[in-house]
């Protein structure tokens, strides 16, 4: 197992490089980049001086030379200002001479400063993870509580009433998209055209700080409720389905009916026998439901409800272009992305030791 850790960790360098670079590559040919982000309010802002003064100032002062042709609405821009920017942006550099010094620094955690938010991003990541973080790990724990004893009635139930219209609800609460049942709970329960009894915004209230310890966590999942509820909806019904197919598919394998003419009921079995190599394909979908509760899944829930977390922030840092924000985060995720699927297998070979990874071909 030790040689199949190692080449795994091994593998993880060319993966994560593999990664950046075609992200590296698909940004540069994106239209909108920082420096065009700045000239736009720069000219917004000459535009505006324009109406008041007859001149056009020192800012427009030079012409637009060629220099500067090269980025959407910069003509009339001093070059040298053109430059100065490139520069603070370090777009004044050749594109494989900037993608080397930014592998080498993330090498080292060091991401650098965000273009347009004047702070470390390691700073804003930090401060933006406890809202991932809290969504994330009560996703995991509500789904997988509530999916995994559910998925093993209705295999035990399996074609029964019970099954049939339990399925049922799995099924819609799977086709509805999570960021709409969100805006449904919203215009229900937070102030919309019904109900108040929910928050709108934030993970806690203002006066958090001031509330007596008892209250401290009621207020908190009482801010959590309707996020939880709308990204629990695709999780536990993936979860549920999961989990009672691969228990009908154990139960009908001869080692059940050999344990049964033994003499054990039906929770030896179920619980003694058919759990620990049912469980494995539910283990097996645990690093993509890990990722999914933490970041991707809450990119949306975390706008609508106006919570300050990762899939936030990474949103509004590709809307900015704040580059080093962008990768920054891309390059947190897909490594640990990596360490959980690696975890992922260890786990396998924990639950079955006649799983042996080191006689495979990674």
């Amino acid at each position: 197992m030790g040689a199949y850790v190692i080449r795994r960790l091994l593998l993880m360098i060319p993966t994560i490089v593999g990664i950046m670079a075609i992200s590296f590559i698909v940004v540069q040919f994106a239209p909108g980049g920082p420096v065009e982000q700045v000239i736009a309010q720069l000219t917004g802002q000459a535009d505006s001086a324009d109406q008041r003064l007859s001149g056009g100032g020192d800012l427009l002062g030079g012409g637009g030379g060629e220099e500067s042709s090269k980025y959407r609405g910069a003509q009339g821009l001093d070059p040298e200002l053109i430059a100065k920017l490139e520069k603070q942006f370090g777009f004044d550099k050749p594109p494989l001479t900037r993608f080397g010094e930014m592998m080498w620094n993330y090498i080292r955690f060091d991401f650098g400063e965000s273009f347009f938010r004047n702070t470390s991003v390691l700073d804003l990541i930090k401060e933006k993870l406890p809202v991932s973080i809290s969504l994330g790990i009560w996703i995991l724990i509500f789904s997988y509580a509530i999916s995994i004893p559910l998925g093993i009635r209705k295999a035990v139930k399996d074609g029964s009433t019970f099954d049939v219209w339990t399925s049922g609800v799995i099924v819609v609460g799977y086709a509805v998209p999570s960021f709409l049942f969100g805006i449904l709970l919203i215009v229900l329960f937070a102030g919309g055209s019904f109900y108040d009894w929910f928050p709108l915004r934030g993970l806690v209230s203002d006066n958090f700080d001031q509330l007596p310890w008892w209250q401290k966590p009621l207020d908190y999942f009482w801010h959590l409720t309707l996020p939880l509820i709308s990204l629990s909806l695709a999780a536990f019904a993936t979860t549920t389905l999961l989990t009672k197919n691969s228990f009908i598919e154990e139960i009908k394998k001869q080692y059940v009916v050999t344990a049964r003419a033994k003499g054990l009921n039906e929770r030896q079995v179920l619980y003694g026998h058919v759990f620990r190599n049912a469980m494995l394909i539910i283990i097996a979908g645990f690093p993509g439901a890990f990722i999914s509760a933490f970041f991707t899944g809450s990119l949306l829930i975390e706008n609508i409800f106006s919570l300050d977390g990762l899939g936030r922030l990474g949103y509004l840092s590709v809307v900015n272009r704040d580059y080093p924000i962008v990768f920054a985060t891309l390059y947190i995720f897909s490594l640990l992305g990596l360490f959980v699927s690696l975890i992922s297998d260890l786990i396998y070979t924990w639950i079955d030791p006649r799983i042996d990874f080191e006689r495979r071909d990674v």
